[in-house]
């Protein structure tokens, strides 16, 4: 008998909801282009309008301010061009822990780039934003994401806004790993634009959305078709919208059932602490998402601890999933200062609503085993009487 295999990486992709599967399956029936006038095409319309309306309850937007996109890259990448087109933006402050879906085409923008740091913690430095400022009258776009994928760390969104527009800028909030974890405000957050993406909270992969403020000059990067209220030309992913409607609204029914993961990771902590002093939780005491730990220990290294998980039956990841096959130092403790031979072996355990108990219990264990491996491949043979015997500094029993 196959034993069920523990998946702890819902930052990178969330196993697809129940309720969009069903969506997603009841979509794929319906035979009409949503631009067309007929019932069929009337029908296929209804649905990217209720999945429209289910992604804006939320995020706390309004419905006609949501951007259906193919995800959250593609997301980042139209916000990029209507900030530089639509409100001539000439400059742009990026946060130093961004996504490399917001930080790619930051740098391909052709814009001035500037990097705002962030703390130990990984929490945005607000008064060195403030700083870079107030250096330059040129228009700034300010990008800074809700949560960090890799940390799990909450930022600072709605000061850094008001610190963006005290200055004659805008903001752009990467919400991806946020939405449908904690409760999220469009609108009082102070953002200009949000980025969202399905598959992290339980839609199909293929799908995401730009959330953007009512009323601000929008340039379209895809032109074509009038799609989208001509903000992104193209036959819409009827099936796909439809899942990721359902999703959300599944999400945000469930949110108090989500932020019971707390303390599931917070018992993961303390048996990792207790077995190992020495472990490393990046961002701990820092407000976090209730379902992302970020753990380290001084001589593991993340490549191979990857690997005896996995044939653990223990799915986690060393950091974003963008940088699977890379890995190595991750850039985002490398903002928070942490020591690269530390930060090697770096793993991200991230759950989700299928998430179980006997989940965290068999990470825990195959993590402790991956550790007493290391201490003894790496513990000092000494001889004595001719007989070569392993010293060991410490065993976990």
């Amino acid at each position: 008998m196959t034993m069920k295999r523990a998946y702890l990486d819902h930052n990178a992709t969330s196993p697809l909801r129940p309720e969009a599967r069903a969506a997603v399956l009841r979509a794929l029936d319906v035979t009409g282009n949503p631009s067309s006038v007929h019932a069929e095409g009337r029908m296929a319309r209804r649905l990217i309008e209720e999945a429209r309306r289910d992604v804006a309850l939320l995020v706390g937007a309004k419905p006609a301010e949501i951007v259906f996109t193919s995800g959250g890259t593609e997301a980042a990448r139209l916000a990029f061009h209507a900030a530089r087109t639509g409100q001539a933006i000439e400059r742009l402050i990026v946060s130093a822990i961004e996504h490399d879906a917001v930080l790619a085409p930051a740098e391909a923008s052709g814009l001035d780039v500037e990097i705002a740091p962030v703390d130990g913690k990984g929490r945005l430095d607000l008064a060195a934003l403030a700083s870079l400022l107030a250096a330059s009258e040129k228009p700034t776009l300010v990008a800074v994401m809700h949560a960090n994928n890799e940390t799990g760390v909450l930022q600072p969104v709605a000061e850094a806004a008001a610190l963006a527009h005290k200055a004659g800028g805008l903001l752009l909030c990467d919400a991806v790993q946020a939405a449908g974890k904690v409760p999220l405000d469009f609108s009082s957050l102070g953002a200009d634009m949000m980025v969202l993406g399905g598959h992290k909270l339980g839609a199909p992969l293929g799908v995401g959305a730009m959330v953007v403020r009512e009323g601000l000059p929008f340039a379209a990067e895809a032109v074509g078709g009038g799609q989208e209220m001509r903000r992104r030309a193209g036959s819409e992913n009827v099936s796909g919208i439809a899942g990721f409607g359902a999703a959300a609204r599944a999400a945000l029914e469930s949110m108090d059932a989500f932020a019971g993961l707390t303390p599931l990771r917070d018992r993961m902590e303390a048996r990792l602490a207790v077995a190992v002093p020495d472990v490393v939780f990046f961002g701990q005491g820092a407000e976090r998402l209730p379902n992302t730990s970020y753990i380290a220990a001084p001589g593991l290294d993340a490549e191979t601890l990857l690997m005896a998980l996995d044939l653990d039956g223990v799915a986690v990841s060393a950091g974003a999933a963008c940088s699977s096959g890379k890995v190595g130092r991750p850039r985002v403790l490398e903002a928070m200062g942490v020591e690269p031979a530390l930060a090697r072996g770096a793993v991200r355990v991230s759950l989700g609503w299928s998430s179980e108990p006997d989940d965290i219990d068999r990470f825990v264990d195959s993590w402790l085993r991956a550790h007493r491996r290391r201490r003894l491949a790496t513990s000092e043979l000494v001889n004595v009487d001719g007989a070569s015997i392993a010293r060991f500094a410490a065993v976990e029993s």
